[in-house]
């Protein structure tokens, strides 16, 4: 059982720091796919070893915009298309692990808490409403 406990946590600090809190975008709102992909992802900088470690998903725009692509070469794509992004003005995020970590964090608070004073006893607030 210690073994899942760990497995998932491995597969959870892999697969958060690349979408959570970033933007979502409505159901009906109209986006290419370029667009849909590079503002709905961030990719995670680091070594090579990081990118061993996250099983490539640390390039995930790249990953998203080329899902065939062999993980060897996300590395070098990620240099590609970032230069694309930045000469069409489309906005790519690309953070360091600790940084990624740090927005997921946030994002989890500002969801989770509803922004609200975690110490606040909600009975105590209900009766100050009466």
């Amino acid at each position: 059982m210690c073994s899942w406990g760990v497995f998932g946590f491995y597969m959870g600090i892999t697969f958060a720091p690349n979408h959570k809190g970033m933007a979502v975008v409505p159901h009906e709102t109209k986006l290419d796919f370029l667009h849909r992909q590079v503002l709905t992802s961030r990719n995670v900088r680091g070594s090579r070893l990081l990118d061993i470690a996250m099983g490539g998903l640390n390039f995930q725009i790249e990953h998203h915009l080329f899902p065939s692509m062999p993980r060897p070469h996300l590395r070098q794509a990620s240099r590609i298309v970032a230069a694309y992004c930045r000469e069409r003005g489309v906005p790519y995020t690309s953070v360091s692990l600790w940084r990624s970590y740090a927005a997921v964090v946030r994002y989890i608070n500002r969801v989770g808490l509803g922004e609200r004073d975690p110490f606040e006893c909600p009975l105590v607030a209900q009766r100050r409403t009466q």
